[in-house]
């Protein structure tokens, strides 16, 4: 999940990025009012979290804008702002919630993920292929009865190849989800990072659930669905 934070005290912003990383969001920072504008209308987001007082523009007027360019990405307010009124005025600008500093992160995790449900209730609460089922909330992957378990990485990539089940994904679009839009080392860490899953959720079942189109990219099986991909992925055939 993509989330942007707009906020101007660095070392808060740090600690908001490694504490969402933690929790499998992919963390985009603005340190100003206008940059953060920019990120919010120009990128795709699932969700962001924006403090009012910002140098450039202030969180209010960011959010005054961003919705009147009909951006519906779900907005929490954190900001040191605790008054009736200043909760008032950006709910009714377009804000989903409205969290005061200091705050408790374990709080503030549960309330983006509620807005997550909220902007997309027809999404599982599990994702399955077969008998592989990763639980977003509880962060859990299992084989059927055998836990998994994967670095927060490679949690994010299987979670993406199951959101997108037997849609063929290229490097690029894997890199901009899972890693982040500035990522500009080599193509080939993705590679790398299937391998790694395949090491985990499939070799020691038997399995082969990631599939490979040499110069395409990835594919997700589904085995009730899509069908067997064994000779596709030794061979780099495309299905026909």
């Amino acid at each position: 999940m993509r989330v942007l934070v707009v906020e101007d005290e660095p070392r808060l912003a740090q600690t908001l990025r490694r504490g969402l990383e933690l929790e499998g969001f992919l963390v985009q920072l603005a340190a100003t009012g206008t940059d953060g504008l920019w990120w919010a209308t120009e990128h795709d987001f699932d969700v962001i979290v924006l403090d009012i007082m910002l140098p450039g523009l202030s969180g209010y007027e960011v959010l005054r804008r961003v919705r009147e360019q009909d951006v519906r990405t779900p907005v929490l307010m954190l900001t040191a702002k605790d008054g009736d009124y200043d909760q008032v005025d950006a709910l009714d600008l377009g804000a989903d919630d409205y969290l005061t500093k200091p705050f408790s992160f374990v709080i503030l995790i549960a309330r983006l993920r509620a807005l997550l449900r909220r902007r997309a209730p027809q999404q599982p609460a599990q994702l399955r292929a077969g008998d592989l089922v990763l639980d977003p909330a509880r962060r859990s992957v299992h084989r059927g009865e055998s836990v998994l378990t994967l670095t927060p990485r490679e949690f994010g990539l299987l979670e993406f190849l199951l959101r997108h089940k037997g849609n063929v994904l290229t490097k690029a679009e894997i890199l901009r989800n899972v890693w982040d839009v500035h990522y500009d080392g080599p193509e080939n860490v993705v590679e790398v990072y299937v391998g790694y899953l395949r090491k985990k959720i499939d070799t020691p079942f038997g399995r082969t659930s990631i599939e490979t189109l040499r110069g395409v990219g990835y594919r997700m099986l589904d085995p009730d669905g899509t069908g067997d991909g064994q000779l596709q992925h030794e061979t780099g055939a495309t299905p026909g």
